[in-house]
């Protein structure tokens, strides 16, 4: 039994990704986690955002309508077509999703 627990405990841990090594360094979060499917600049590739929906995080738009709060939600519980992957708390901490919004409104054009 003991080594049952052990084993899980090792597996947990393994699941458990440290993004940006766990700074709240915003531009380190987000060539991380959010480049690959957002682009280098906050501007998806054209095939991803036809396809699949991808935001374009440049556009005053979307930074209109969206509050601080909203982005937090969004980047906390992913997309509600699971498209976008949850960033729990096991992944991100509080003052990187900060540090990762904060770096999503310097997109803004």
């Amino acid at each position: 039994m003991l080594r049952v627990a052990a084993l899980l405990a090792l597996l947990a841990a393994a699941c458990t990704r440290s993004i940006a090594g766990g700074e709240a360094d915003g531009a380190r979060i987000y060539a991380e986690a959010c480049e690959r499917c957002h682009g280098p600049s906050g501007s998806p590739d054209p095939g991803l955002k036809a396809q699949l929906g991808v935001k374009d995080l440049t556009e005053p738009e979307l930074h209109q309508r969206l509050a601080d709060d909203d982005l937090r939600t969004q980047i906390r519980n992913g997309s509600p077509d699971k498209r976008m992957p949850a960033f729990g708390p096991e992944m991100l901490s509080d003052a990187q999703v900060d540090a990762l919004v904060r770096h999503i409104r310097s997109l803004r054009h």
